[in-house]
């Protein structure tokens, strides 16, 4: 326990002890003493059911797709403050709508990590840094059941009545409700999100069983933002094995990898500025710059920014080209809303950003949040060209497209460049394409051809930039 309450200390918010402190902490124990949480310094949940990918509604405010969970597995060492979650998905909904990495072929492994500040996947055996992911990893391990009491147990909670209270500065905030047996019921909770600011997250145990003297539920089930996240029925539960939860050297020499910048000239004026899994794309126009997208973070969105006044310091940013709005594409929008740069969007997403850019973040206060602007919302339907006389810029709505239904794209008709998220990502040199192709590529490839578009270069979100004919032979044809 004392290795618990220092690894602890620098994470977890204090509460200040009330009048009642040695009555709440005798509670507490109650608690832990039918948990058997006392001598668990490690837990493992083994199950199967329905997983979700939050953030990737196909139109904005529905429900995240879901998929199958063959397998899922939890891993939390409470010690080492690490977290995985394991999950064979496999596909559920046909046709697929929305995004989280779909369609998903036969059965394929997603390994999703926390190691004390760092968050990682797995991508087969390579570590790719998630740190935008880190705050809801960390929600995850300190609200099971075991890790909320410990954490309230080592000084970094309380207990009033029949519930106990977590926080973590800048992170979340937790509440657990505590039945009449001394179990763990419900978790409510809110979570930093750099997409909507606070998202809120309820999670429910039931059915517990005794493990080796460890109870732990067998049905978990969670929301997040309201709709349906997580639902699985657990079959197996070890106390204190063995974890295996590294911290790969990779991952721990890049803390803040959303803040490198790689700017590579794709035309005179045009800038792509790579160096991270999402890019984005500055174009210079005749008395402004108007930027392709603003993905990931708030830290992502001022490396874009500063770059972009790098690169053209005497003309301001007109606007921001939101792709779509998938959390990991727009998770940067509230900083170019903070420094007044307008929001370009499809009609179908202007309420939701409208609201989204308007309400306030409570756990982390971030720029937006704190500089007072009002946020601007510009709508595209069909098609809007910008033309200043040195360049003409047309976004055009990428219609009928499954992945997302707001989905816009940008095209540069003098250049013949097309800048495009997720409906196509170029595949690695010499690697063989995916058969059958994506139903997102497909149509976004016939939708080009009902434009009649004149491309020679793509420039992708994700990946590199390639010559268009890399997109048709990627779909056979």
């Amino acid at each position: 326990m004392r290795m618990l309450t220092v690894a602890l200390t620098s994470l977890l918010l204090a509460f200040p002890l009330a009048a009642g402190a040695q009555d709440g902490r005798a509670a507490l124990q109650k608690v832990a003493e039918a948990l058997g949480a006392d001598n668990v310094t490690s837990i493992e949940y083994a199950g199967s059911g329905v997983v979700y990918a939050p953030g990737q509604s196909a139109t904005p405010g529905a429900p995240w797709p879901k998929f199958g969970a063959k397998t899922w597995t939890r891993t939390v060492n409470y010690d080492t403050q690490a977290f995985r979650d394991s999950i064979l998905r496999t596909q559920m909904e046909n046709p697929p709508r929305g995004g989280g990495v779909q369609p998903v072929r036969g059965e394929v492994r997603q390994t999703l990590i926390a190691h004390g500040e760092f968050a990682y996947n797995m991508v087969g055996d390579t570590p790719a840094p998630a740190p935008v992911a880190l705050a809801e990893r960390q929600f995850q391990l300190w609200t099971t059941p075991h890790g909320i009491v410990k954490a309230a147990l080592a000084g970094r909670g309380s207990m009033k009545g029949n519930t106990i209270s977590i926080a973590m500065p800048g992170r979340f905030k937790a509440d657990a409700l505590v039945g009449k047996d001394g179990l763990i019921e419900k978790v409510s909770g809110v979570v930093a999100n750099a997409v909507v600011g606070d998202l809120p997250i309820e999670i429910a145990y039931a059915d517990y069983k005794d493990f080796g003297g460890v109870r732990a539920p067998t049905k978990i089930t969670q929301t997040a933002g309201g709709h349906p996240s997580l639902d699985v029925t657990i079959t197996d539960v070890h106390a204190n094995l063995v974890d295996g939860i590294g911290l790969p050297a990779p991952i721990r020499a890049t803390a803040n990898p959303y803040a490198r910048v790689t700017t590579q000239k794709v035309a005179d004026g045009v800038w792509y500025l790579t160096g991270g899994t999402h890019h984005s794309v500055a174009i210079e126009l005749k008395d402004s710059v108007l930027v392709v997208e603003g993905p990931l973070t708030e830290a992502r969105a001022f490396a874009v920014i500063n770059e972009v006044r790098t690169l053209v310091p005497t003309k301001p940013i007109r606007g921001v080209v939101a792709t779509h709005h998938h959390f990991d594409h727009s998770g940067g929008l509230r900083a170019f809303a903070a420094v007044n740069v307008p929001i370009i969007a499809h009609e179908s997403a202007q309420a939701f950003w409208t609201k989204t850019l308007n309400t306030k973040a409570t756990i982390y206060q971030d720029q937006l949040t704190n500089a007072g602007t009002v946020p601007t919302v510009e709508a595209v339907g069909r098609r809007r060209v910008i033309s200043d006389g040195t360049r003409r810029v047309e976004i055009h709505h990428i219609a009928n497209n499954l992945h997302a239904d707001d989905l816009l794209m940008v095209y540069l008709p003098k250049e013949k460049i097309l800048i495009e998220a997720d409906v196509y990502t170029p595949l690695a040199p010499n690697a063989q394409p995916p058969m059958p192709p994506s139903p997102f590529t497909v149509s976004f490839a016939d939708h080009l051809k009902t434009l009649g578009l004149d491309v020679s270069q793509i420039v992708p979100i994700h990946g590199r930039a390639v010559p268009f004919a890399e997109l048709h032979k990627t779909i056979g044809r």
